[in-house]
């Protein structure tokens, strides 16, 4: 596991500039070259550094999973999991941000906040319905504006919150045993 991530380690330690957070690694500037879906994106850095980023604190609604082999769809997708994808896709797409890297996750995927000039996009995300909180692995100084912006999404039933049936993205996930999206 150590040599797994050992260049991901010296990446961080050569190639990032410091941040002012005690609890972020590193701060990454680059631009979004490919958007996933509601909470994962590809960051390109200066030096052509591709950076799978998953955006910290918040959990998206799933989108279809195709099966590769049959090209057939193995799972289907939650409502909102497509529009939120496509929110995102439209904040960053193309853009010039700052990722401010909290961890590395299991599947070598930088955790962190995006910032677009003055934005928080994790935050934006949370506000406009297009995803729910982590609450379980929330800290300091994210825990209380991220669950005041879910708690306001909610109360104003913006996006996930107007569904009568709203299921967590990883209720769903667990549901249908889907790996490697958490």
């Amino acid at each position: 596991m150590f040599f797994f991530l050992t260049p991901v380690f010296i990446f961080l330690a050569l190639f990032t500039e410091s941040t002012v957070y005690s609890d972020t690694l590193r701060t990454v500037k680059g631009t979004v070259t490919r958007v996933y879906d509601g909470d994962t994106i590809q960051l390109t850095t200066p030096n052509q550094t591709i950076l799978r980023v998953r955006l910290y604190g918040i959990d998206a609604p799933e989108t279809p999973k195709i099966d590769y082999r049959t090209g057939r769809m193995n799972i289907p997708g939650q409502s909102y999991g497509k529009e939120s994808g496509r929110a995102l896709k439209n904040k960053l797409l193309g853009n010039k941000v700052k990722l401010d890297i909290i961890e590395v996750d299991q599947y070598r995927r930088m955790v962190g906040v995006i910032r677009l000039e003055n934005r928080n996009i994790n935050l934006e995300m949370l506000r406009e319905g297009y995803a729910d909180t982590y609450i379980e692995f929330l800290r300091y100084p994210y825990r209380k504006p991220f669950l005041d912006a879910r708690r306001e999404a909610r109360s104003a039933k913006r996006g996930i919150w107007s569904l009568p049936e709203y299921e967590r993205p990883r209720e769903f996930r667990r549901r249908f045993k889907v790996q490697g999206v958490d």
